[in-house]
């Protein structure tokens, strides 16, 4: 400021003088501007600073509470199962105070993450018990999307993991075999847990909307589950190269995703059973395997020296693999470290030898085999895998458990004498008419809108009922859809709005499972003619697995 005021009063003319004190007017304006947004840009940063630690804090907050509060639901369900096996007063006293403190906590507001979609909603199971792993965080091991009514304490859970293939979906059909081969007593002491292992918003509701509709009765009782992960829990797969057996990348991140998947549902399913079977979502189950696996499990924990950690109902792979809940942790957490080093059934020999065989020197071998088999007990094939399209795109899988038996791919029935015809060209020899005498199922290849399948009778006849399944275990996705049964009288009939134009009748449709039934009776007279119409475009093949047609039986 002095030298601002010494320059100004310098001998210089009135010009220079007002020229010079300009000048520096101006330049300390500046200087006073600069300086002015320095200090707010300055000022800016550390709000910035601030606002960024404050939203860390907010979500390690965060974090931590939804971790304290599934640690607190997970004890509380061990101690349920204690505190159920006794009831004295005093039990009855402490499981009241921990209901109560449950649900102190459960009425905080903690911030909640954003499912997918669930109008039903349950608590995480054990998984914060595996948090350990790098992979693990409390928003990454929620899962993304749940339906359930939260059933536990039951003696099994069978663990059914499915992911989109191009061409077919197993996951409803074996859905539908396993509870066709249960009894209701089997259902009550069971719960079905399917793992979506994808994370597309569009088919994750498809598969789960599918399964609500066809087993809306078992969804409600808390038979069946479904879970689907988050997109987080998965590592960038996409930076998977190198590995020592040779895989190409496809198959090796396939296998990876595996084994990230099978620790996902043992880490939620681990707390809700007693014991735990790994299945897959392409197989056949025998009947009544939920009663054979429970007393085969109580017949070697009765029997065994040495506790045994798996029972395996089926030779293939990863199938049927019934654990204790209690040894389901460890295995996890076994994958999880190892998730790219081998395919999960390499994995699980791997697990097996590190519990009994701590030295793998040559003159071990026969003494860690020996072992092994006390823990790892094979058991009679219950379960058989029946899809032929792999979970990995290109590949096709044609492994049987020769142990388990014969499949049924169609099923004959001796029907009506009748010249058949289909506008729907047949693959290879599998043809319309040999399936109507019952020598081999029916496989159309892709069939038009209007199609038609003809059933023309040899002598008319009055039909009691009928029955047409489409698809079979092997191609369940093979079915019949928007088709129309239709029948065509001697007499003709006064028309309603089910009649067509060339006089037949429309009598009943295939449903979403691919199967039409009804019973006609004499309310129709005498058939001539029986068709299926095909009513719009399909994207698969047809298979007809079953053709009954059932006439009334004429008085003689």
């Amino acid at each position: 400021m002095n030298l601002f005021r010494t320059l100004c009063f310098l001998p210089f003319t009135h010009r220079q003088q007002a020229l010079l004190c300009g000048f520096l007017v101006a330049f300390v304006t500046c200087s006073l501007i600069t300086l002015s947004s320095r200090l707010d840009m300055c000022q800016e940063m550390v709000l910035i600073q601030q606002l960024h630690e404050l939203q860390t804090q907010v979500i390690q907050l965060n974090d931590n509470y939804i971790k304290k509060e599934e640690e607190l639901k997970v004890l509380r369900q061990h101690l349920d199962r204690l505190l159920n096996k006794s009831s004295t007063a005093d039990l009855t006293k402490i499981r009241t105070s921990l209901k109560t403190v449950s649900q102190d906590v459960t009425n905080l507001n903690p911030i909640k993450d954003t499912l997918i979609d669930s109008s039903d909603t349950m608590e995480l199971s054990s998984g914060y018990n595996f948090s350990s792993h790098p992979l693990l965080s409390p928003s990454s091991i929620k899962p993304a999307f749940i339906m359930s009514k939260g059933r536990t304490g039951v003696s099994v859970a069978l663990g059914v993991p499915t992911v989109k293939r191009e061409n077919q979906t197993y996951v409803l059909a074996t859905l539908q075999n396993l509870l066709d081969g249960m009894s209701q007593e089997e259902k009550d002491d069971t719960i079905i847990i399917v793992f979506i292992a994808e994370t597309i918003k569009d088919y994750i509701l498809q598969i789960a909307n599918s399964i609500k509709k066809d087993f809306k009765s078992h969804s409600d009782s808390g038979l069946i589950e479904v879970i689907s992960p988050a997109a987080s829990f998965y590592p960038d797969l996409s930076k998977l190269d190198s590995n020592i057996y040779n895989d190409t990348k496809d198959r090796y991140r396939w296998r990876t995703k595996q084994n990230l998947d099978y620790a996902y549902l043992m880490m939620y399913s681990y707390s809700k059973s007693k014991y735990y079977v790994q299945l897959e979502d392409d197989i056949l189950a025998k009947p009544n395997f939920i009663t054979t696996m429970i007393e085969t499990a109580q017949e070697e924990t009765a029997r065994a020296a040495e506790s045994w950690v798996l029972l395996d109902f089926c030779k293939l792979g990863f199938i049927g693999k019934l654990f204790n809940s209690e040894d389901l942790p460890p295995f996890a957490q076994f994958l999880l470290k190892n998730h790219t080093s081998k395919p999960v059934d390499w994995l699980l020999q791997d697990f097996i030898s590190t519990r009994v065989c701590p030295l793998e020197e040559d003159h071990f071998q026969l003494f860690c085999q020996q072992k092994k088999d006390q823990i790892w007990i094979i058991k009679t094939s219950l379960f058989q895998h029946v899809g032929v399209q792999s979970s990995l795109k290109g590949k096709v899988q044609n492994l049987k458990d020769e142990g388990f038996g014969e499949i049924a791919l169609y099923f004959p029935h001796r029907n009506p004498g009748a010249t058949v015809m289909s506008e729907v060209k047949a693959f290879k020899r599998y043809t319309l008419d040999r399936a109507y005498v019952g020598e081999t199922f029916f496989w159309g290849l892709v069939a038009n809108k209007g199609d038609h399948l003809y059933f023309k009778f040899k002598v008319p006849l009055i039909i009691k009922r009928y029955l047409f399944r489409s698809g079979n275990v092997e191609h369940p996705s093979d079915i019949f859809y928007n088709t129309s049964v239709e029948v065509l009288p001697v007499n003709h009939l006064p028309k309603t709005q089910n009649t067509v134009a060339d006089g037949f009748v429309i009598v009943g449709e295939f449903n979403s499972k691919g199967v039409a039934e009804g019973s006609l009776g004499s309310q129709y007279g005498l058939i001539r003619e029986l068709r299926l119409t095909i009513n719009a475009v399909s994207e698969h093949r047809a298979i007809l697995s079953e053709i009954h047609i059932q006439p009334e039986k004429r008085n003689e």
